[in-house]
């Protein structure tokens, strides 16, 4: 009896639900406050850097021939900048462009889309890509995947916008 008590004993134990919970919690905590956050405060100081500087105003002249496709302004790419890094980020500073004058009620409608597609899209591609172990040299299509994505749903909007008479 003793022998079949110790050849339990010797079996792994599997860890309860609870205690895998923790773990990954544990896990996703150390990914976001050691990568997602940086990530998040960079796209804060590179829009305020920008506006500091001036630079916005040749960055919209530089990217209005490539913006206007999507019935944007060059400066609009700061938005989209900004959602790269986290979609509330890109919101916020399409509403701030917004409430400067900077862009239309309209243009701001064509930007939501593409934050909210390509949102984060540096926290998600490390939460889900590199946690994942995936192949790196997969790394750029799925980086690509949802920027193409984001262009498209404004493409999209523009065109929806344009059928209702919305300008």
């Amino acid at each position: 009896m003793a022998e079949s008590t110790s050849a339990v004993n010797l079996q792994k134990v599997k860890p309860s639900i609870v205690e895998e919970f923790v773990a990954g919690a544990k896990k996703g905590f150390y990914i976001g406050a050691e990568m997602i956050a940086p990530a998040m405060v960079l796209a804060y100081v590179l829009i305020q850097f920008l506006e500091i500087t001036g630079l916005m105003q040749g960055v919209g002249k530089l990217l209005g021939p490539v913006m206007a496709v999507f019935g944007l302004p060059g400066e609009a790419i700061i938005a989209l900048v900004a959602a790269f890094f986290a979609k509330a980020a890109g919101c916020a500073t399409a509403a701030t462009l917004y409430a400067k004058g900077v862009i239309t009620a309209t243009q701001a409608t064509i930007l939501f889309p593409a934050c909210v597609t390509m949102g984060t899209l540096i926290g998600h591609f490390v939460r889900i890509v590199i946690v994942a172990n995936t192949n790196q040299k997969r790394h750029p299509l799925l980086l690509c995947v949802p920027l193409v994505d984001a262009a498209v749903a404004m493409i999209i909007t523009r065109v929806i916008l344009s059928v209702w008479g919305i300008n």
